[in-house]
């Protein structure tokens, strides 16, 4: 039994949803829509405030898919009424981060040019540079798969290494340390 597909989806005020008659569900909220496709042996029930996802067989692909599917509808319920964020911090002597125009990021990195990345329409993106403070770099959108991939892309320029810890982490991250050659004296 799928422990995490048994349970139900509470709806909050304001997000409804559909399932079409190809199991394509859609999210609708204050912050926006956003789609899924289900395996046609899950079955997504609407019932009042609450959505319960049910498989039709007790095969290992079946119990899998029934866990996958309930997480990305839950998934969607949250980014159309809440949204994600990730904030993204920069460390480094010289390093920076600027938005330019319509949601082009422009990284500054230690390498011999800059690098500007175009980021999707869904991805809301901001740069703020304090004085003796790390660039942070703030990712918000209502797609979780979508921000995570961006973020994984803006971090993989430049991950942090693990002598000084330079490089672009998330904020919060506890970097692995390694001692450096003083240390064994």
């Amino acid at each position: 039994m799928s422990r995490i597909g048994i349970l139900p989806i509470d709806l909050p005020a304001g997000v409804t949803i559909e399932v079409s008659s190809n199991n394509l569900v859609t999210v609708k909220g204050p912050k926006g829509e956003l789609q899924q496709q289900v395996d046609k042996n899950i079955t997504v029930k609407v019932e009042e405030n609450q959505i319960s996802v049910a498989r039709s067989t007790e095969e290992k692909d079946q119990k899998a898919k029934h866990g996958l599917y309930r997480s990305l509808i839950s998934n969607m319920v949250r980014g159309v009424s809440e949204g994600y964020t990730i904030t993204q911090e920069l460390v480094g002597v010289g390093y920076r981060a600027e938005v330019k125009g319509n949601n082009i990021l422009e990284l500054a990195l230690g390498y011999s040019h800059d690098i500007l990345i175009q980021l999707p329409a869904e991805v809301k993106v901001e740069a703020k540079t304090e004085r003796r403070a790390n660039p942070l770099i703030t990712l918000t959108s209502i797609d979780k798969q979508l921000i995570g991939q961006v973020a994984a892309k803006i971090r993989s320029f430049r991950p942090p290494e693990p002598y000084k810890g330079k490089g672009i982490k998330y904020v919060g991250e506890q970097l692995r340390r390694k001692a450096g050659k003083t240390a064994s004296a």
